[in-house]
């Protein structure tokens, strides 16, 4: 099967009251934890690549890597570029075979963005590409992509529809309470669910991202801690949450900080346990079993597209 674009998989996923897990990914091992999991639960599948992990593990190495998990597993599977920063980097993906890219212009003036955004989706449509634009500003950490908490700012559903019909996106990020990073919230966790609402008022049909989505799974911030971390306090998005806004207008749920995490918990558990081993087959083994079983669960438990590949 070959790469697939996410026009068909969002549709889908809009009627039927769910959402596409989309995981970030870095080295063969998390490529094959993801997709494993995604083969065990019959389930579609976007895999997305930030400029950090193009500049770490290039191009070409990923792609390889992703065509190989594809003839493995014969799931429709979307490359998606996560946080494009420019037109540049977009073109650069689109050229190179991504079958959906996301060019964020939340930082820049409405007009500015619009414009931007534009550029993009003209030249990704014309390649048979779709395009992820961001209206609102998340705060915190994710490779390049670093908003403080005064600088973040909700989407105004008043502004989407122009947004959406002067750009021509495919799908759009907002804001409404996430953020990136594993320290997302101090006190109760809130999302705001009537943005939400509204935007899907405004746009019905659109389907609408989340970004900053990872739940910061416990267990896994408790093995950190235990082995040797430090990550007092480290709190997520609630999945009861993810698993509402699913059965919304998200259509896609972007997953990170968890994969970081389960990968990170695995590798120091291993040491601990074991440590005179020296082979990386040996602690990558665990580690990618790690986030097979994350993904599996995020699959069944919060985006609820098990079933639908």
């Amino acid at each position: 099967m070959p790469l697939v674009t996410s026009k068909e998989m969002f549709k889908k996923a809009y009627e039927g009251g769910y959402a596409i897990g989309a995981f970030n990914v870095n080295n063969m091992e998390i490529i094959q934890g993801i997709t494993e999991a995604a083969k065990l639960e019959n389930a579609p599948l976007i895999l997305q690549v930030s400029k950090g992990a193009r500049a770490y593990a290039k191009h070409v190495y990923l792609m390889k890597m992703i065509e190989a998990a594809i003839a493995d597993t014969d799931l429709p599977i979307v490359v998606h570029l996560d946080h494009g920063p420019d037109f540049e980097t977009c073109k650069s993906c689109i050229d190179g075979g991504f079958t959906s890219v996301m060019i964020d212009g939340s930082h820049l003036p409405f007009e500015e963005n619009i414009a931007q955004t534009k550029k993009v989706v003209e030249y990704a449509h014309d390649h048979g590409v779709v395009v992820e634009a961001e209206l609102g500003r998340l705060a915190g950490v994710e490779d390049e992509v670093k908003v403080s908490a005064e600088d973040s700012s909700y989407t105004q559903p008043d502004e989407v529809v122009e947004f959406a019909t002067r750009t021509g996106c495919d799908s759009l990020a907002i804001a409404i309470g996430t953020s990136h990073g594993a320290f997302k919230f101090k006190g109760e966790p809130k999302l705001r669910f009537d943005i939400l609402e509204e935007v899907s008022k405004r746009l019905p049909g659109f389907p609408i991202v989340l970004h900053g989505a990872s739940s910061v799974i416990p267990e896994y911030v408790d093995m950190i801690n235990q082995y040797g971390g430090n990550m007092p306090g480290a709190q997520g998005v609630p999945e009861a949450m993810l698993r509402q806004a699913a059965s919304m207008a998200v259509c896609k749920i972007n997953i990170d900080s968890d994969l970081r995490l389960a990968f990170t918990g695995e590798v120091r558990k291993h040491f601990a346990e074991h440590p005179d081993h020296f082979d990386p087959r040996q602690y990558l083994s665990d580690a990618r079993d790690g986030i097979r079983g994350m993904v599996r669960h995020k699959i069944v438990n919060v985006l609820g597209c098990n079933g639908k590949a």
